[in-house]
């Protein structure tokens, strides 16, 4: 049996308005993140729940892009309208999106 297509989106096509989420770790985070994300690290979703933007589309983001499919596959079991990020944050960033650090000056994607 086929597990169903998680519905995706590339880097370049996120919306500048979007709800996006970055799942990645800590120090991924300070070291380059896009400037309105929110961050909750992958395994501290479920816990933190209640933090997760709701009214519209999530857009979930990690470096490549494995962790945010599992984690809006987690997210749509929920109920919840996600959508994973295409190549994470290295095609944001080579798409020419803005990273910023934690002191919010230019970062990079670790």
């Amino acid at each position: 049996m086929f597990r169903a297509q998680i519905p995706a989106v590339d880097a370049a096509a996120v919306p500048a308005d979007a709800i996006l989420l970055d799942v990645r770790e800590n120090d991924e985070w300070t070291a380059g993140h896009a400037e309105n994300a929110v961050h909750i690290p992958m395994g501290e979703v479920v816990a933190r729940m209640s933090e997760v933007p709701d009214g519209g589309r999530v857009h979930v983001v990690c470096r490549v892009g494995g962790r945010s499919a599992q984690v809006t596959q987690y997210l749509i079991a929920q109920g919840m309208d996600a959508v994973n990020v295409n190549g994470g944050m290295l095609d944001w960033e080579a798409s020419g999106r803005p990273v910023v650090d934690g002191a919010g000056a230019a970062g990079y994607v670790l």
